[in-house]
């Protein structure tokens, strides 16, 4: 296992060796998402002139074809309903999305990917998925694997004790 990075100035700048190695490894995870965000970032506003937030919102309605009501959306992306109230317009006005009322509920609306919005979702997932492979291949497939069940097992038991302290 390398330990040999160069020196970044990042989330990890104010640790020493004698912070414990959870907080070394808190930090090292959140630094290593923030880089891959700025970049995948970056190439989204570059090759396709859109935001994460807008990827992000089509990749949700992609997966729900019959669409998804506003709360849900913003349950989902885990931002607040005017985030995604905003979002969802500026879309619509680009036809990529349109707002469908609830026939239970006249006051909810579902939103939909059109079927422009599906071929610029589509083309734009392909770029992005060789993206994340490219900024991932510097660990073998077994590493792979293996960092996924170990998340796993942090996502699990972060689950398990949010449970228990409701």
């Amino acid at each position: 296992m390398k330990n040999d990075l160069p020196q970044v100035y990042d989330l990890e700048t104010r640790l020493t060796q004698d912070h414990h190695q959870s907080l070394k490894l808190w930090l090292r995870m959140l630094s290593c998402t923030v880089m891959i965000e700025a970049e995948i970032r970056t190439r989204l506003r570059q090759e396709f002139d859109v935001t994460l937030p807008r990827f992000d919102l089509m990749a949700q309605l992609e997966r729900h074809p019959d669409g998804l009501r506003m709360g849900e959306l913003s349950k989902r992306m885990m931002v607040t309903g005017g985030n995604i109230t905003g979002i969802t317009d500026q879309l619509e006005q680009e036809k990529l999305v349109v707002r469908v009322a609830d026939s239970k509920d006249r006051r909810a609306y579902s939103v939909k990917l059109t079927a422009a919005g599906r071929r610029v979702f589509k083309r734009m997932a392909v770029v992005h998925e060789a993206w994340i492979a490219e900024l991932f291949s510097g660990l073998q497939p077994e590493e792979k694997k293996q960092f996924f069940e170990l998340l796993s097992q942090v996502k699990a038991h972060l689950h398990q004790s949010g449970e228990e302290q409701e």
